[in-house]
């Protein structure tokens, strides 16, 4: 049976006539990467804030590690690090001075959890710079240094690549995938950006207007958008008649008066041109592709690339 960090039912917040979320349910197991996907407004921060205790929900339950939220809340918000908000770091101050004053205001008495946290973002090779000369991917790898430094089991970040370069999005990337499957730390995350999702999330709720509209797997998600190889080709009746006799494969489709996309045997390709080549077609453009992530998303709540 699956153990869920997060779980929600009907979760719903209204802010006076306006539905911010609308009767959400959700579904976060242990030791994944959840990835809430939806354009600015969708309603995902507002979800995060209620997850957190900072916004009380209108109606429905919050549950966090298999107990409501609201049961013993000391204990449960222990085991949680979040990134919601930028965090308030002083400019003159060095990351190691920065977190040392949120230890001192948190109580925390481990006494390398400053060092642990810098190690694990990869920030413990610079001390001494200045908050003020922190690229912006440092600003958000010592932001959830902030959220680490109590070893937490889940950790709750909202677009956290928002202003990134792409180096940057590169190395919070390889920093989150890290963080999950070599520690083990559970990680919910929100985004607008199908591109950076779609490297990251293990799973994904698409979430439109207040609403949660589907969940689902990425790697069910992958293997509906299949992989696949495309040749356009002067006959693709001959084509066809190819691939089912040399190659004995049906998995094909002919898209149009010239181009046939072939599901298997991609890795032979390379032989499949030369038969259709030995056998007179003339073989005009091969394209290795995967039907795109796009078009599905934006059959649920439109646009491309950035949702």
């Amino acid at each position: 049976m699956t153990e869920f960090v997060i779980e929600t039912h009907a979760l719903t917040k209204q802010f006076g006539d306006q539905l911010g979320v609308n009767t959400l349910d959700l579904h976060i197991p242990r030791g994944k990467i959840y990835c809430l996907l939806g354009r600015n407004g969708a309603g995902k921060t507002t979800t995060m804030r209620m997850l957190l205790n900072l916004v009380r929900p209108t109606s429905g339950n919050i549950s966090l590690f298999g107990r409501p939220h609201t049961e013993n809340p000391d204990k449960i918000y222990r085991r949680i690090g979040s990134l919601v908000e930028s965090p308030g770091f002083y400019e003159n101050l060095t990351g190691p001075e920065n977190l040392k004053i949120l230890a001192r205001l948190r109580g925390m008495h481990r006494k390398d959890s400053i060092d642990y946290a810098l190690s694990v973002v990869g920030l413990e090779k610079e001390p001494k710079k200045r908050y003020s000369n922190y690229s912006l991917g440092m600003k958000q790898r010592l932001g959830i240094a902030a959220a680490i430094m109590h070893e937490p089991e889940l950790l709750i970040l909202d677009e956290p690549i928002n202003g990134l370069d792409p180096i940057g999005i590169h190395e919070l990337r390889t920093f989150l995938l890290s963080l999950c499957k070599e520690k083990g730390i559970t990680i919910f995350i929100s985004s607008h950006v199908l591109s950076e999702v779609e490297q990251l999330a293990d799973i994904i709720g698409v979430m439109h207007e207040g609403s949660l509209l589907e969940e689902v797997d990425m790697a069910d998600l992958h293997q509906r958008n299949r992989q696949y190889v495309e040749f356009d080709v002067s006959n693709v009746n001959t084509a066809a008649l190819l691939l089912e006799r040399q190659f004995h494969t049906s998995d094909y489709s002919v898209l149009d008066h010239q181009t046939i996309r072939l599901y298997e045997c991609i890795d032979q390709r390379g032989e499949i041109n030369s038969c259709f080549v030995e056998n007179h077609l003339v073989v005009s453009k091969v394209t290795v592709s995967e039907e795109k992530l796009e078009d599905y998303f934006s059959g649920l709540i439109g646009g491309n690339g950035n949702v």
